[in-house]
């Protein structure tokens, strides 16, 4: 089945890195990505980082050759949302970390502390309870409340750490509302990496350490999943799991073996 696959839709955090440190097989993917003529889009429900900065992340570790094209991040379907949703020079209240602001106000949006036609909640690392009560207020103001991503935890080279979806679950349980979700396992990110691809999704792999957003978002669509346990995932929360993978690797050298035209088995 690996031989139909013509592009790759992978996800970064808990895939190819943990935190600062390159996982075991992360320069041996790309370079086999690039040997097999397959192309790739890195995608991301982690907010914080603007494209560019992921291009110069996976320079340092290696990988020189990615470019912004082959990036997609919550952050940047955020911004899509809104320049569908919001006319530029719209004031957004941010509770989120440098990345995303750069994006928002890269795209013409101002960034207020008060009378927001948005509040955007994304990861942050540096959250305190003013930036809480704040957001809450202005959605009770009547501001729209979108957030980047819902993953509850984030992968460090220490262990699992609240994620967005954390903090998104703080402040719809402050202001009492739901938020407009972006990110996977949403459909928005997939589209726009099959659009970028050119791919259908029956030739296309998703690659993730997370069932409930890589996998069921790509699921929905008809894309072909691997799991990589590097992430999230154990064993116990895989077989606890009603959703199921088309296949499961240990990390990414299994996963590159596989796709270099090693006997592979569905999971």
């Amino acid at each position: 089945m690996m031989d139909s696959i013509r592009a790759v839709i992978s996800d970064m955090d808990g895939v190819h890195w943990r935190g600062a440190e390159a996982l075991p097989g992360m320069v041996e993917f790309f370079v086999m990505l690039r040997q097999r003529g397959t192309d790739f889009i890195l995608a991301s429900n982690n907010s914080r980082i603007a494209p560019e900065d992921y291009v110069k992340k996976l320079a340092g570790m290696g990988v020189p050759d990615v470019q912004t094209r082959n990036i997609v991040t919550s952050g940047t379907a955020t911004v899509s949302y809104l320049k569908s949703h919001f006319p530029a020079g719209a004031g957004i209240y941010i509770v989120g970390e440098d990345g995303l602001k750069k994006m928002i106000k890269r795209a013409g949006y101002r960034l207020v502390e008060s009378n927001a036609a948005a509040v955007v909640c994304g990861i942050d690392f540096d959250l305190t309870y003013h930036r809480v009560k704040c957001a809450s207020l202005l959605i009770r103001q009547g501001a729209r409340f979108i957030g980047t991503n819902p993953d509850s935890s984030y992968p460090l080279p220490e262990g699992l750490v609240p994620g967005a979806g954390s903090v998104i679950a703080m402040l719809e349980t402050a202001c009492g509302q739901s938020p407009t979700i972006i990110g996977k396992p949403e459909r928005g990110m997939f589209d726009a990496a099959l659009s970028q691809l050119g791919s259908s999704p029956s030739e296309t792999l998703m690659i993730g350490d997370r069932i409930s957003t890589d996998i069921v978002g790509a699921q929905a669509l008809g894309i072909k999943t691997a799991l990589v346990m590097t992430g999230v995932e154990d064993e116990a929360s895989l077989a606890a799991s009603e959703i199921k993978p088309d296949y499961v690797f240990p990390g990414l050298p299994e996963l590159t073996a596989a796709m270099n035209g090693s006997s592979l088995s569905a999971d």
